[in-house]
């Protein structure tokens, strides 16, 4: 992740925000993934592990006196114009104290992809994106939506 910045912060000292690729916890991770949110529940370990390794950017949310990863973003882009929001979670426990916010703001305001375009699908949490100028798309965006069924890696 050479040259795509950094963010080393914390909130009130109790959480501590990450972007070190080799802090984050795969096996936490895939547990949330796998069975706490309705994305990523058709992702095998490895599939976690491989998207991880290939992000253009990761930000993490860690426990400051624990060192526990409590919330996460992934982020895909061509390092110049356009970047992907994915993956990005808050530990149910710990929502409402504002680190969906900070994460969000670290890894779209705070680092190297401020200026770009960022894109995300999300059933949820609308609000929180709108913070940071995401709207529906206009009428000039197409997607293909990825295949599902026997051998695509998908239910």
């Amino acid at each position: 992740m050479d040259g795509v910045g950094s963010v080393n912060s914390s909130v009130g000292g109790e959480f501590e925000f990450d972007d070190d690729p080799g802090r984050v916890d795969l096996d936490a991770l895939w547990e949330v993934l796998s069975t706490q949110v309705y994305w990523g529940k058709w992702r095998s370990r490895d599939h976690v592990r491989r998207q991880v390794a290939s992000a253009w950017r990761v930000v993490g949310v860690y426990e400051s006196a624990s060192g526990r990863m409590v919330g996460f973003a992934r982020a895909v882009s061509d390092g110049v114009a356009l970047a992907y929001l994915a993956d990005v979670y808050v530990l149910p426990g710990l929502r409402g104290k504002g680190l969906g916010t900070r994460l969000v703001e670290a890894m779209v305001e705070d680092g190297p992809g401020a200026d770009f375009r960022w894109m995300l699908h999300t059933a949820n949490a609308h609000g929180l994106y709108g913070k940071f100028g995401f709207a529906p798309p206009d009428p000039s965006y197409l997607e293909r939506p990825r295949r599902e069924g026997p051998g695509t890696g998908t239910p």
